[in-house]
């Protein structure tokens, strides 16, 4: 199998370098290339080639449509901004201050939505001890809960493989790091590649 090769975009002009500069070759922009990850050589699809439907253009009115149900995490003010509950192959940013307690809620959905689904809890931050003792703060039984403690993006891609779970809670997008990219976890590469392999993931199942 071919490996990726990372390059780098012009976020001005969109064009493409196989290496940083800290000028844009092609339209003379000062620092703006951005490291993402390439396409294997070789001919191969696009990685992201398995998402892309085709289907013939159709008038509004007519195309059928069904609601899809939506297991609630049980938590009012968090099932009202996910419109009732989770979305199957749904992807969610939950975002805000450092501290906020964005960790301890999504941690209190796990365990509400674990009676009903399988849940996996991927820890970028804390060790599986340190989420333990949070989910003993909060009085959580958290027998149902898997927990992993990783930041690698291909390891955790593989564990979700394995593990099929029907709820993932990523905690942080910004602690992982995948090895197609030589940047580090954080940067905004790291962000924007591994939130589409995980949103790829997600999509496919």
């Amino acid at each position: 199998m071919a490996k990726e090769k990372s390059i780098y975009v012009c976020n001005e002009c969109g064009g493409n370098n196989p290496k940083w500069l800290g000028k844009c070759p092609h339209c003379g922009a000062w620092n703006s290339l951005e490291e993402t990850a390439g396409e294997p050589s070789g001919g191969k699809q696009h990685r992201f080639q398995s998402l892309a439907k085709s289907a013939p253009v159709a008038t509004l009115a007519d195309i059928e449509s069904a609601e899809v149900a939506r297991p609630p995490p049980g938590q009012e003010e968090l099932d009202r901004v996910l419109g009732g509950g989770i979305v199957p192959g749904g992807v969610t940013l939950i975002g805000g201050d450092p501290g906020i307690g964005k960790s301890t809620l999504l941690l209190q959905a796990a365990e509400a939505l674990s009676s009903r689904l399988k849940v996996l809890y991927v820890s970028g931050e804390e060790s599986g001890a340190q989420v333990a003792l949070r989910a003993r703060r909060l009085g959580l039984d958290g027998s149902r809960v898997r927990v992993m403690a990783e930041i690698q993006l291909e390891r955790i891609i593989a564990t979700l493989d394995v593990e099929a779970p029907a709820f993932c809670v990523i905690d942080s997008i910004q602690t992982l790091y995948s090895d197609a990219l030589t940047s580090a976890p954080g940067s905004v590469a790291q962000v924007r590649e591994c939130a589409a392999q995980l949103t790829r993931m997600a999509k496919q199942r």
